[in-house]
């Protein structure tokens, strides 16, 4: 008896993982029990797509134990929860065939190159991804063969793509190594990303994760490390991408850590990000952009939508060249050929609010709309930057061109004229408690202004080198106010106004003891000044 109760002990531990598994309510499908081998070369795509089918049926769980199980293009239906235990690895088939190509019945940007991925759900609900388990794309197999757009996109397969899909969980699972965009959720509704891991550099265009015409959709304490943009909000679609909170993470990009666009049919409403920090990627190779990334935060609007309603709040940035960058634009692309040309877009509502920034680049912020269209009602408060500096007496001169119809990217001007921040067509802006730093000495003005209507520097605390001209620099500005700020260096001149628009500015009660020459403007009279203490 003894023998025979330690044979069934023995038996039950072994088959456990099987029987016990805590994985979710319904039916446990493992995919074993429809014949997968688990082995890493046996193609398990039929036994998995078999476990999935039997499934939906009922509702339940698709349970992977332990191994590495090779497979192609799998297709969720409704009431699948698929589930990843410790030691699970899903290796992305390196064949193409293995691969069904899917076209959605939504029209969208896309379809010029998307046809392929390892899991793909279309009108679908209550679906899952979850577990401690892996999903690796061995994306590294599918070469870029050319450069010439569409086609360097085509044939590489995206890890997940879900298509018009309501209620879908994406949850604590590690996902490495795509062709494409790690994972792409087009026009879905209560969408759930909590605790997952993303390592995405085995390709180009290497996404961590891209929320695209979504709405209702939470994204939490996740961390990512991308070759490409890492938390990137896209509308490639007349479907509008809103009400999505993203909270808690830590991302590295060689590009965008945070961003909107480019592609903006839709558009952008409602967003809250916050606690979220950006670091140095672990991989020190940059295929595209650098190796701490180009932007911090991106906000861009280019093809017609909104832009509007967004906070931001608790960033720590570390590495990339740019800090902080809003853009609209007019690069008016359509999302069909057969679509209309979009018009001009709308950025307004936004606000961004305790950030760090360090080790940032000398390039610059730049904030800016294009002529007779302003990016409007901007706030920006509790703001600290380390540049690195550098900037020369070219540098301050330069004059930045209007480029409304090309591809957004902060980095795209070069070395901006202030060291700090660029702005340029907007409306009702403020700033207040900056503190901004270089590591280098940099004759170029903290602050640049061209034709604002509406401007509020409270708090503004900038250093500046023996040569710079002007710490702050208005150019047919209006109604632009600055208060109980100073510069921690000394400077020559604390504010310089020109052009003809220029009117009703207000210096009142700064700190001008490191300060030669208060005001340097053409007409003494649209400058008033009170309070000011030497």
């Amino acid at each position: 008896m003894v023998k025979y109760y330690y044979t069934f002990v023995s038996l039950l531990m072994i088959l456990a993982p099987f029987i016990f598994a805590q994985v979710g309510e319904g039916t446990v499908f493992n995919v074993k029990a429809f014949g997968a081998a688990g082995d890493g070369v046996t193609n398990d795509r039929s036994a998995i797509q078999r476990a999935v089918d039997s499934c939906s049926k009922n509702g339940g769980t698709v349970l992977f134990p332990p191994g590495k199980y090779l497979t192609g293009s799998i297709e969720l239906n409704n009431n699948v929860d698929l589930y990843l235990q410790m030691g699970a690895l899903i290796l992305g088939s390196t064949d193409i065939k293995q691969y069904k190509e899917y076209i959605p019945n939504i029209k969208s940007y896309n379809d010029l190159f998307l046809k392929y991925s390892l899991f793909y759900a279309e009108g679908k609900k209550n679906i899952s991804i979850r577990g401690e388990g892996i999903i690796d794309g061995q994306g590294e197999a599918f070469k870029v063969i050319t450069k010439v757009k569409p086609d360097r996109y085509m044939n590489r397969p995206y890890v997940i793509r879900f298509v018009q899909c309501n209620s879908v969980k994406i949850e604590d699972i590690t996902l490495k190594n795509s062709a494409m965009w790690m994972q792409q959720y087009l026009a879905c509704e209560n969408l759930f990303i909590k605790g997952i891991t993303v390592y995405n550099h085995a390709n180009q265009n290497n996404d961590m994760m891209d929320i695209d015409g979504c709405k209702n959709v939470v994204i939490a304490d996740c961390i990512g490390d991308t070759e490409d943009d890492a938390i990137t909000l896209k509308s490639t679609s007349p479907f509008i991408t809103e009400n999505i909170s993203i909270s808690n993470c830590v991302v590295s990009s060689h590009c965008n850590a945070i961003k909107t666009g480019t592609e903006s049919t839709g558009g952008f409403r409602n967003i809250a990000i916050t606690n979220i920090v950006v670091k140095p990627s672990a991989n020190r190779i940059a295929k595209v952009g650098y190796p701490d990334g180009i932007s911090g935060i991106s906000l861009t609007n280019v093809d017609g939508g909104v832009l509007e309603n967004i906070t931001i709040s608790n960033i720590t940035i570390d590495g990339p060249q740019v800090p902080m960058y809003i853009r609209l634009g007019n690069r008016g692309r359509k999302h069909t050929a057969s679509a209309v040309t979009p018009n001009i877009g709308t950025v307004k509502g936004i606000t961004i609010s305790n950030v760090v920034a360090t080790n940032v680049g000398s390039i610059g912020c730049s904030i800016s709309g294009i002529p007779n269209y302003y990016a409007e009602d901007i706030s920006l408060n509790n703001i600290t930057i380390n540049y690195k500096g550098g900037g020369t007496l070219e540098d301050a001169k330069k004059i930045i061109p209007e480029s409304e119809d090309q591809y957004p990217e902060s980095t795209g001007w070069g070395i901006l004229p202030a060291y700090g921040f660029f702005v340029r067509h907007v409306k009702n802006i403020s700033f207040s408690n900056i503190f901004l730093k270089f590591q280098e000495e940099d004759v170029r003005s903290a602050f640049i202004a061209d034709n604002v209507n509406g401007l509020t520097l409270n708090g503004f605390q900038a250093q500046a080198s023996p040569n710079t001209e002007n710490l702050f620099q208005f150019n047919n500005t209006q109604n632009g106010s600055i208060y109980s700020s100073k510069s921690t260096s000394p400077v020559k001149c604390f504010l310089s106004v020109q052009g003809e628009k220029s009117e009703k500015i207000n210096l009142i009660g700064n700190d001008l003891s490191n300060v030669s020459t208060m005001v340097n403007a053409l007409n003494s009279k649209i400058v008033r000044a009170e309070a000011n203490t030497r």
